[in-house]
């Protein structure tokens, strides 16, 4: 596969400028070069999906593989197309990187543990783990609120669904932040992280399976269809995929979503003024809005042709990765009216910001449990909410799959002790 050449008006991608707001460069490929094939940083050559209508049918389309070996990857590229250290720590086997019929049987256990009943009943929690972070920084009048806030909510909520036990949860934080860190720099650092919380996976899976509890976990190893259960291999990379793709996507809609709040107040303070009423009705629409508009994933995570086959009129070989581009679909002016506009009581708005077919994100519902609660309970405690630093001066995170800030410091009026 070899890369075509540039029109002369063509944007440059995966700069630092590109990073920071990639849609002038995502209206330009929908218009011009909708399924564009790139080198990427890496140096590995992929296939760009940028269309709404062309990435929910390369999202179904299941002649695009998620198994990695299906890529005759050159030696340059060689294991840079997933998440670092996960095949040498035998964690590959999770919904992420599996196809039919295995991801139909591991997805149908998984879903037996992790069902929608246990995500509403850990709502009383999420909202004690919001509060207790605000109140860490509340009396101080300024927070980086990705560090101090949007980080650990998630990371702490998956511990605590999973059954980490409290004492072990500062290393999972630990783990999780050089993944974050290191996200778009060396792969080192996360492979390292990988094999640790792999070691750390095995002896709990063991422990709980020796003294079963009421956690996901649990759930994970009694979880049974026909006589089949998990593998202790499987449950392990499905705890770790629940952690690594579980915490950093919330990270990313709190801090996002924040972000875009403060930066359109109209929007905010018609939030403020229902959550204020008691209203739930644009918290949840406007959620799904902030997904929409600045969304976690900005291209969805690899995908492998198996065959010849056409996206958009444009012919894609056997073994040619695809990534679908979430945050240009999610503007595509012929599906969303007015689509840079952040309009938070949009109701025609199925957006792909958590995927779409088989491999839509099983972890949704908590994600956007965690989200409303974080970003309601972050407007009703400090309500003159504001950034701290001009916006040009905030930077993402390098990185092909999510999309998020690095810092975010904010100024309020200090809450009394």
């Amino acid at each position: 596969m070899t890369e075509s050449p540039a029109p002369a008006d063509m944007p440059e991608l995966f700069t630092w400028e590109f990073a920071n707001d990639p849609y002038p460069a995502y209206a330009w490929l929908r218009e011009h070069a909708p399924v564009h094939r790139t080198t990427l940083p890496s140096g590995v050559e992929a296939w760009l999906v940028t269309r709404y209508a062309d990435a929910r049918q390369a999202l179904a389309d299941q002649r695009l593989s998620k198994n990695p070996d299906h890529h005759d990857e050159p030696s340059h590229a060689k294991g840079k197309t997933g998440i670092p250290g996960e095949r040498k720590a035998e964690l590959m086997t999770h919904l992420l990187n599996i196809d039919p019929p295995d991801h139909t049987r591991l997805r149908r256990l998984v879903s037996k543990a992790f069902t929608p009943r246990r995500v509403a009943e850990f709502a009383p929690r999420v909202q004690e783990l919001t509060d207790d972070l605000i109140d860490r920084f509340a009396t101080k009048g300024e927070a980086d609120l990705i560090h101090d806030f949007a980080f650990p909510l998630p990371i702490y909520a998956i511990c605590d669904l999973l059954g980490v036990p409290r004492e072990d949860q500062d290393d999972f934080r630990d783990w999780a932040g050089m993944m974050i860190r290191h996200g778009g720099g060396p792969r080192g650092g996360v492979a390292r992280s990988v094999k640790k919380m792999r070691g750390y996976l095995a002896e709990l899976i063991h422990r709980k399976r020796n003294d079963p509890g009421d956690d996901l976990i649990s759930g994970l190893i009694r979880a049974s269809d026909h006589g089949e259960h998990l593998t202790e291999n499987e449950a392990a990379a499905m705890a770790f995929i629940l952690l690594f793709a579980g915490f950093e996507t919330t990270v990313n809609l709190i801090g996002n979503g924040t972000y875009a709040l403060l930066t359109h107040p109209e929007q905010r303070a018609r939030l403020q003024s229902s959550i204020a009423a008691g209203e739930r009705d644009l918290l949840e629409t406007g959620v799904e809005e902030l997904l929409r508009f600045d969304g976690p994933v900005e291209m969805a995570t690899w995908r492998f042709a198996t065959e010849p086959l056409s996206i958009g009129g444009q012919d894609i070989a056997a073994g040619d990765p695809v990534l679908v581009v979430l945050a240009a679909a999610d503007r595509d002016p012929a599906r969303f009216a007015e689509p840079d506009t952040l309009d938070l009581s949009r109701t025609d708005n199925q957006h792909l910001g958590y995927g779409h077919g088989i491999h839509y994100c099983l972890g949704a519902p908590l994600a956007r449990l965690e989200g409303q609660a974080a970003l309601a309970t972050l407007l009703t405690r400090l309500p003159d909410l504001r950034l701290a630093v001009d916006p040009a001066d905030l930077r993402r995170r390098g990185g092909l799959i999510m999309r998020g800030l690095r810092t975010l410091p904010v100024a309020f009026t200090p809450l009394e002790r």
